[in-house]
């Protein structure tokens, strides 16, 4: 059976996955974009004759293997984009995703094929029953889990997550969404790593541990 993935999601020292107070002019909130800031030296980023090393590494496995992805209705649009009938995301018309994506929401609306390979599909329902669906669409490859925060914790609380990527960024937002609320034991449900990066940030994976 497919894995279901989580890659470079970053979290600040105390845990926040985005600031308070998010809009359409701050998808992060107050966080801006300091959660990713270790991410835009790297060569993946910048192209070649940029930085290479850990962080660069660990960013290129976000898409190998990838067939579909399941995000959250944060992550897809601002607070209300669900009143917006034009809305269509926060990438463009060539989303990065060359995937179908299935976009976690009580607003549901018709399909919405992008450029590229992306199709924004809406859906309401349980973490099993949308992992459900991703999987059946990403034809025997790997599901990714984009995010949010909350999207995240409640399908680590489901037991639905195989393998997750989760960044550290050596900063205090204080407010916001926390990714780690309610987890506590879940070191017991995985073999846990961590490396740190000369950006700052460590890595931590989370790979599930074996029966």
């Amino acid at each position: 059976m497919s894995l279901t993935r989580v890659h470079n999601f970053a979290v600040s020292l105390d845990g926040f996955g985005t600031g308070d107070v998010q809009s359409l002019a701050a998808p992060f909130g107050h966080a801006g974009e300091r959660l990713h800031e270790w991410m835009f030296g790297t060569r993946w980023w910048k192209g070649a004759g940029s930085g290479g090393g850990v962080d660069d590494a660990f960013v290129r496995q976000h898409d190998p293997g990838i067939g579909a992805e399941i995000m959250g209705a944060g992550k897809y649009g601002f607070p209300g984009w669900h009143e917006d009938p034009e809305w269509k995301g926060h990438w463009g018309p060539n989303p990065p995703f060359h995937t179908p994506v299935y976009v976690m929401t009580h607003h549901t609306r018709p399909s919405i094929e992008m450029e590229g390979g992306t199709t924004f599909h809406f859906i309401d329902g349980t973490p099993a029953e949308i992992l459900e669906a991703a999987r059946a669409a990403a034809g025997g490859e790997d599901v990714r889990l984009g995010g949010g925060a909350t999207t995240i914790r409640d399908f680590v609380k489901a037991g639905l997550v195989d393998y997750m990527h989760i960044v550290v960024v050596p900063i205090m937002l204080g407010r916001g969404v926390r990714l780690w609320d309610g987890l506590e034991g879940i070191d017991a449900d995985y073999a846990i790593e961590s490396i740190s990066a000369p950006s700052g940030v460590t890595h931590v994976t989370f790979t599930r541990a074996k029966d």
